[in-house]
Parts: structure tokens; C-alpha cells; sequence
């Protein structure tokens, strides 16, 4: 099973998909806890390139062809292989952040994003779980990490609010797929309901 983790930053993806990847390998579960952009060497490589630095580094067009290479390398080395093998992989982050980020924040270029998708990469999760939460909140919690690695932080609360906008809209027309999650609880609440969606699946 393919499962992904979606949602503005700040939201607590990587928080959710670290403690999902733990409770279900104490059940026993094969899991490998990924992450976009990266997940694998070449694709950690990209990544660099494609979250520090000054937020107009790059181009729109630019980024969405960066997101793709990191993409594919990623799927090539890590998820195929680990599905293949039955396990589980849960991956913080995967395309639906680059139809949302770079193909309805940053121009019309969603067609240019589902084209590459398309051709390039072909797989879709099983389940995706997006994790809400009010766009100020979750900017301020992004910030306050001081990772260096918020580059798209820096876009500030307006873009942030246009992501949430994009991830519901992505629920709603993909209901069979994913599942918005409410993440403004703590994160023992929030987790509960994303292990119980999960199971449900499974």
C-alpha cells in the first residue's frame, strides 16, 4: 500500500507520517517512511536546489521540471522496489503537492504538471491523507522550525492560504483517494483519526 501525506506547511505531515509509520509496524506491518522532495540520493540532491535559497530562485516552469526529476528518481529507487516487496510505504509529500504548489498557486499550470505526471512518473498513492489546518497557524509553526529549509515559507500567509485552498479542492474532486484530516488538534488527537482512516483501508 502506496500512502501519502499532503497539506500547507506547517500542517504536521512529516509529524503524522513519522508516528503512522510507527504504529504500524508495531502491528507488525513492513513499513518504509519516505519524503519528497527526496526520499532517495539523487532525489535529496534536488532537493537542496529546490527548498533553500531565495524564493524567487526559480521559475514555476522551472521547479515543476526539478519536481519531476527528483520524482522520478525517488519512484525508480525507493517506492517501486518497497511495494514490490510488499511493504508499506508512507511518504511525506508526493505529486499532489506539485499540482498544488507550482500547477494552481503559481500560474496555469496544472495541464504542464499532469502532462510530465503522465508521462514520467504513472503512479498514483492508494491513499492520501491531508492534514488541515488554518494557513497563520501553520505558517508560524513552519517558521518557528528554522530548518533553512523555507524557502517556500517565505512565500508568505496569502500563498500559504491559496495551498489550503488547493489541497480541499484536491479532496473534493478525489474523494476515493483521500481523506482531509483535521491537524489544528494535538498530535495524538490528529494521529488517532489518521491511523483509524488508515486501517479502515487496509
Amino acid at each position: 500500500m502506496f500512502i501519502t501525506f499532503e497539506g500547507i506547511d506547517g500542517s504536521g505531515k512529516s509529524t503524522q507520517s513519522r508516528l503512522l509509520a510507527g504504529k504500524l509496524e508495531a502491528q507488525g506491518h513492513e513499513v518504509v517512511l519516505t519524503r519528497e522532495p527526496g526520499g532517495s540520493d539523487g532525489a535529496e540532491e534536488i532537493r537542496r536546489l529546490l527548498v533553500e535559497g531565495d524564493p524567487d530562485r526559480w521559475s514555476a516552469e522551472t521547479e515543476i521540471l526539478l519536481f519531476t526529476a527528483a520524482r522520478r528518481d525517488h519512484l525508480e529507487r525507493r517506492i517501486l522496489p518497497s511495494l514490490a516487496e510488499g511493504k508499506i510505504v508512507i511518504s511525506d509529500r508526493f505529486a499532489d503537492s506539485t499540482r498544488v504548489y507550482q500547477g494552481a498557486t503559481r500560474g496555469d499550470l496544472r495541464a504542464m504538471v499532469d502532462s510530465l505526471h503522465a508521462q514520467m512518473i504513472g503512479k498514483e498513492p492508494d491513499m492520501t491523507l491531508i492534514i488541515d489546518m488554518d494557513p497563520d497557524k501553520a505558517l508560524e509553526r513552519g517558521l518557528a522550525r528554522d530548518s533553512g529549509e523555507d524557502r517556500f515559507e517565505e512565500f508568505g500567509a496569502e500563498f500559504q492560504s491559496k495551498l489550503r485552498r488547493g489541497f480541499l479542492k484536491l479532496a473534493e474532486y478525489e474523494p476515493e483517494r483521500c481523506v482531509v484530516i483535521d491537524g489544528t488538534r494535538g498530535a495524538d488527537e490528529v494521529g488517532a483519526d489518521v491511523l483509524s482512516a488508515v486501517l479502515d483501508r487496509l
